[in-house]
């Protein structure tokens, strides 16, 4: 039998032999460039476990690592940001997670998808062990739950305030424009009041003819209207009071002038307005009732005399037209004043009605200082700092940022002692708080050998206390009280808590005001960590600040 061989066939199956291979070495050597951990395989319940993925990879690649809930049945309360470090050509990433579980027992993390470039990778699954907290309950008694309690609720709409305050002084200034400032168009008889005596005069006269008094038997309110309009012209141009004097009053006064040389009217001016005037009280008083045709001649004979009058009255002087001026320019400015009397009063009660409304709802003393300020209330309520200070690190939250102090050392123990010192604020301020860490270098004890390390001092945190209440003593406060306990920080440090009350001095007087303070003291191997926070008596939103600051803190302590 004759063999026959396919080149092309054997070419073939040597080419997928080869990508067989090249793949299982590339799974494998992807797979050597990936590992996953966690820091501990039993914690307590509530506590952290921290699971970390390390990834090395090229920089072509793009690598995706796991988010959201994944590690169900564990949970995740913080991812970290990756660490990326460069080593060659190659990139070495890091993520970390923050996992917990409230309930005790033993639990498996899943494996974890990983994806690099375009292919999928799985983390092996991890199992770990969440302890309970044992009580021992011979030591610690056993009691109820205790009650509901109601919680003052929080005012997170502060901005509410300054919005309402804001729109209803818009509100405000648009109904005092409208009606007080806006220069309003005049009525007719604003318009007419506003024409010198003579027009105005004229003008009348024409309505008077517009009337039809006559033609309706109006014969009074004619003579009424006409011997109005001439005592009125009279009174702002010759004389005064001629609207209050009799006829004979005012005829009288008419001939003095002229007698006195002060106004030269003719006689027969004179004798006409007098005539005119009498034949209108007859109308009024004794019923008379004059033609139609006579009432018009009277109409007609004011209408002379009025000019007549106008033609000899002398021209003001200089002294007159000032008085003048100056007396409009007064109106003027009693009429602005008036405006501005108007507007302020309506904004302090637009305020007042505002403040009133939300101190019913809010309380007087947070409304009122939301208006006038208030300098803890606005460190309260501003953007807080999360920073660490001193080593080992303390993480501390507070309103500003902690500036370094100066903490002097004695020259002999400079080489025994490390300080640092943070703080914002004093003690004679409304609010203070300040973090220092104190480093001691203990000294090999005799016949140690040389490389082996001292023996860490221990740090009595009651004697810290007590040191740190004697320098309260030396800063002259008085009267102070002292309570300690425990005190336990959120991430689980224990330490000590002193805290009380005192009266403390006010910058540059003899006077002293209530004040409270409160000291945490922890302590690591040769180190001893200090936490003061002092604010004033009945500062409401000082004592949430220091709540708000012990809630923060955070140890990490070294190895």
């Amino acid at each position: 039998m004759k063999i026959f061989k396919f080149p092309i066939l054997n070419r073939l199956k040597k080419g997928l032999t080869f990508l067989m291979v090249f793949g299982l070495f590339s799974s494998v050597s992807y797979a050597q460039n990936i590992s996953s951990g966690i820091d501990s395989t039993s914690v307590k319940v509530g506590a952290q476990i921290t699971y970390k993925i390390e990834v090395e990879t090229d920089s072509i690649n793009l690598v995706v690592f796991p988010e959201g809930q994944t590690f169900v049945p564990l949970e995740v309360i913080q991812s970290y940001p990756v660490d990326t470090t460069k080593q060659d050509a190659k990139f070495n990433l890091i993520k970390k997670y923050g996992l917990t579980q409230f309930d005790s027992g033993h639990y498996t993390i899943p494996s974890q998808k990983i994806v690099i470039g375009d292919k999928t990778f799985q983390t092996d699954s991890l199992k770990v062990e969440i302890r309970d907290i044992v009580v021992d309950s011979t030591k610690q008694g056993l009691y109820d739950i205790k009650p509901l309690i109601e919680v003052e609720k929080t005012n997170d709409n502060w901005w509410r305030l300054p919005l309402y305050i804001l729109l209803g002084l818009i509100v405000l200034g648009g109904i005092l424009y409208w009606f007080v400032w806006r220069k309003k168009p005049l009525t007719e008889a604003e318009e007419i009041a506003l024409l010198p005596p003579y027009e105005r005069a004229k003008l009348a006269l024409q309505k008077l003819d517009e009337s039809h008094l006559l033609e309706h038997s109006g014969i009074k309110e004619y003579y009424s209207e006409l011997t109005f309009v001439l005592r009125n012209y009279l009174n702002e141009k010759v004389y005064d009071k001629a609207l209050e004097s009799t006829t004979a009053q005012l005829v009288s006064r008419l001939q003095l002038l002229k007698e006195g040389n002060q106004i030269d009217f003719s006689k027969d001016t004179i004798k006409n307005i007098e005539s005119i005037l009498k034949r209108a009280d007859l109308v009024k008083f004794a019923k008379s009732a004059p033609d139609i045709a006579l009432a018009e001649m009277d109409k007609s004979t004011i209408a002379s005399e009025i000019d007549h009058v106008k033609e000899v009255l002398p021209e003001p002087d200089e002294e007159e037209k000032l008085l003048d001026l100056a007396y409009k320019e007064e109106q003027a400015r009693k009429k602005k004043r008036k405006k501005i009397v108007i507007s302020v009063l309506a904004g302090i009660g637009l305020i007042a009605l505002i403040f009133t409304g939300f101190a019913i709802k809010y309380g007087f003393n947070y409304t009122k200082d939301t208006i006038l300020g208030h300098d803890t209330k606005q460190l309260l309520e501003g953007q807080w700092v999360t920073s660490s200070y001193g080593f080992p690190p303390i993480t501390i939250t507070t309103p500003e940022v902690l500036a370094r102090l100066e903490s002097p050392v004695p020259d002999e123990l400079k080489d025994k002692v490390q300080t640092t010192k943070f703080g914002f604020g004093s003690i004679l301020d409304m609010f203070s708080v300040s973090v220092s860490t104190v480093k001691t270098t203990p000294e090999n004890p005799q016949g140690q050998q040389g490389g082996q390390q001292a023996k860490p001092a221990e740090i009595d945190l009651n004697e810290a206390s007590e040191r740190a209440i004697k320098q309260f003593e030396l800063n002259n406060v008085t009267d102070i009280t002292v309570k300690r306990e425990k005190f336990t920080t959120p991430n689980g440090a224990e330490g000590l808590k002193t805290y009380g009350n005192g009266h403390i001095p006010v910058a540059n007087t003899k006077n002293y005001v209530a004040g409270h303070y409160i000291m945490l003291h922890f302590t690591a191997p040769n180190v001893l960590q200090e936490i003061i926070i002092t604010w004033k008596n009945d500062d409401v939103y000082a004592e949430d600040m220091a709540d708000r600051i012990l809630n923060s803190i955070e140890l990490n302590k070294t190895e």
